[in-house]
């Protein structure tokens, strides 16, 4: 048998779920995250789910991982010794941002802090001007004293983007070939290779997100390599936030690619999932233990955004602009909020109860877990009211401390604003729950789509829990809770395809292009994307080269991203693409203007490597049912005897009327009064209201 493996980090839990390529079996371990060494859990899940199953690791033939490190070293600022290089007079272009504010209102907000420090920024002679022609010659007798200055101050990393280098990249290369050839232990990142796009700030704020984080993803990557290698293990590869994997190589290549590659896996296995029952239109819900993530799957396409920062205050409401650091790369459209199982619960000074952003993570974890916790989270909240086990979980191997949950509830909560414990858990769970329906909202019915005409696909430790209420919030007529909820993040792993996406700037008219220059560029990407697949060792028959644009009307500011039609480009193509973005204008903003001529911004091309096709199924036994009863709070009826199943033993055609609690290994599903869950023949469960 040949089996894939993916993992996956979460805020409390590292999951990894192994497939069976032939028959879709799936196995979960879930073990905890070990924030001061993340490799360390990973590897001691990889060997729970490999000797708990008596799996070889030579039957291993696919390993691919979902990252925090690049995520986590922007948060907590602990990148590299980074440096910055720009044409003379722009030292300072990082400093410049974007007018954007996360709040409009607050005058004393504050910028996210510049990720190189000004004594690190350094400016050389040379200017390229808005048509790719030499104003200003390169000074190549300055880089020798570039060299001096970056030996001195020790630095580990340096970005280099001079102005308009997307349109004559000469200059920038010169200077990184001498740089990489006198300091062959300094990562070199520069802004032609990283990002060759219009928009000074965007292309060196992710040149320097690259240079930044590099150094710290590739010890990290080197040293998880040797360890599965150790194993027996096959080559590692790194999730991409657009959706695909690729090898160590290209991640270091395009650190700013692994930023959100954890959210991303739960996407692409929720459409896999969406493809398997014939539901083309999913919002996919994720909500594990730091965070809530939401998105949109209409007509089977996830949704795709390159407006996109990380690392600032705001990282956890990241729709809002000026909150982070822009990274102009492909990025699944996702809202996220500071809402998981493990978000504090507190009250403010004005007596108002909220939840998160601070999280009690894996260590201490919640109060429940009787790990030192003391803080009160929506796991405790959830145990209080008997949606958890207030015995164990994870099938026992997790024991809890209900009466901890307790006392953590009563007095951060219940004892400030005069409630009872159930009461304040009830209160904490409204308020989480309020929190998740605005990033259903956002990528929804702010994205121009009715919640109505989707389902709900809810995964992570605690998505199935909460479900049922959301969809009940925003009228979601169904949810869908698929195989292994809990590790689906991971799942999504083994599921996606290789993939590699390139771009590049031609700003013209489309009325007016030749339409030979766009040819041109495309073969020149193709013949990257070739290359990347060649390197990955693709047969021809499962790769696929995939064109976008980048268009808008004129004097817009920002663009939408449009499908090119495979074969030769010639006029009919164009107007296509033209009639393509009057129907997306319309779609996204509710109006379009045929009339008004269309511009082409940027280009763009996705090289995919497709892997063999997986069916996900939850295997159960009628042998393995079994049930009990427990008191579960529900807000139309307080405290009730609650049937309890065990998902294992539900077979195909099972149909359960809430209340009930249907429990597994990795996740808890809350069927409310009033509600249904049916089990269909590939295992997944489909609540609906009765």
């Amino acid at each position: 048998m040949a089996w894939r493996i993916g993992i996956d980090i979460g805020g409390t839990f590292t999951d990894v779920a192994l497939v069976d390529e032939a028959s879709g079996r799936i196995e979960v371990a879930k073990v905890p995250t070990t924030p001061a060494d993340f490799g360390q859990g990973v590897m001691t899940g990889i060997r729970q789910a490999l000797d708990g199953n008596a799996i070889a690791a030579t039957d291993v033939a696919l390993l691919a991982h979902a990252t925090t490190v690049v995520t986590n070293a922007l948060l907590q600022k602990k990148g590299a010794r980074a440096g910055f290089i720009a044409t003379r007079g722009f030292r300072d272009l990082l400093e410049l941002r974007r007018s954007s504010r996360a709040d409009l209102y607050d005058l004393l907000q504050d910028a996210p802090d510049v990720l190189v420090p000004r004594r690190w920024r350094f400016e050389i002679t040379e200017r390229i001007d808005a048509q790719g022609a030499v104003v200003t010659p390169l000074a190549e007798a300055e880089i020798p004293t570039l060299i001096d200055a970056i030996r001195a101050a020790e630095l580990q990393t340096i970005a280099v983007s001079f102005l308009f280098s997307f349109l004559n990249d000469a200059h920038e290369r010169r200077v990184g070939a001498a740089l990489r050839h006198a300091l062959p232990d300094v990562q070199v990142y520069l802004s032609c290779e990283v990002l060759p796009e219009i928009r000074e700030f965007e292309r060196a704020s992710t040149t320097a997100v690259c240079a930044y984080v590099g150094p710290l993803l590739a010890a990290y990557l080197d040293r998880l390599q040797r360890a599965a290698t150790d194993l027996g293990l096959p080559q590692l590869h790194v999730m991409g936030s657009s959706g695909g994997v690729f090898d160590i190589k290209e991640a270091l290549r395009m650190p700013a690619m692994a930023v959100e590659s954890g959210p991303a896996a739960g996407v692409i296995a929720a459409a896999l999932a969406g493809r398997q029952l014939g539901r083309p239109n999913l919002i996919s819900f994720d909500m594990g233990g730091t965070t809530a993530k939401a998105s949109v799957i209409a007509g089977g396409e996830v949704s795709v955004t390159a407006e996109y920062e990380v690392g600032g205050a705001g990282h956890a409401n990241r729709w809002m602009h000026g909150t982070g650091h822009p990274i102009r790369v492909p990025v699944i459209d996702l809202a996220e909020v500071s809402a998981g199982g493990g978000s504090i619960a507190w009250v403010d000074p004005g007596g108002a109860l909220k939840v998160g952003p601070h999280s009690a993570g894996a260590d201490p974890g919640p109060a429940a877990y009787g790990a030192g916790g003391t803080a009160p989270t929506v796991t405790d909240a959830d145990v209080v009211l008997g949606y958890l086990d207030r015995a164990a979980l994870l099938g026992g191997a997790l024991r809890i401390d209900s009466a901890a949950a307790e006392r953590a509830i009563a007095a951060d909560v219940g004892d400030k604003l005069g409630l009872s414990v159930t009461e304040a858990a009830a209160r904490i769970v409204e308020v989480v729950n309020s929190n998740m329906a605005q990033a259903l909202r956002i990528v929804s019915v702010e994205r121009g789509h009715d919640p109505q005409e989707f389902s709900l696909i809810a995964f992570g430790g605690a998505g199935p829990v909460h479900a049922a209420a959301l969809a009940a919030e925003l009228q979601i007529p169904e949810v869908i809770i698929p195989p292994a909820p809990g590790a689906f993040s991971a799942l999504g792993l083994v599921a996606s395809d290789l993939k590699r996406d390139f771009s590049r700037t031609l700003y013209a008219d489309l009325d007016g292009v030749d339409p030979g220059r766009i040819a041109d560029v495309f073969s020149g990407m193709e013949a990257e994307g070739r290359h990347f697949l060649d390197s990955a060792n693709v047969p021809s028959e499962r790769r696929a080269l995939l064109r976008l644009a980048d268009v808008r009307y004129r004097r817009q500011a920002y663009e939408l991203t449009v499908p090119v039609a495979d074969g030769p480009v010639t006029r009919t193509t164009l107007e296509a693409l033209a009639a393509s973005f009057h129907a997306k204008h319309e779609q996204t903003y509710g109006h379009a203007n045929r009339a008004e001529a269309v511009q082409l911004v940027n280009l763009r091309l996705t090289a995919l490597g497709r892997l063999p096709g997986l069916t996900l199924i939850q295997r159960s036994d009628a042998a393995l049912a079994r049930r009990h009863s427990r008191e579960v709070w529900f807000a139309e009826i307080g405290f009730v005897a609650t049937a309890v199943h065990w998902r294992d033993g539900l077979v195909p055609g099972t149909r359960i009327a809430g209340p009930a609690i249907i429990e597994a290994l990795d996740s808890t599903t809350v069927v409310p009064p009033n509600w249904r869950a049916m089990v269909d023949d590939l295992g997944y469960m489909r609540l609906s209201r009765a």
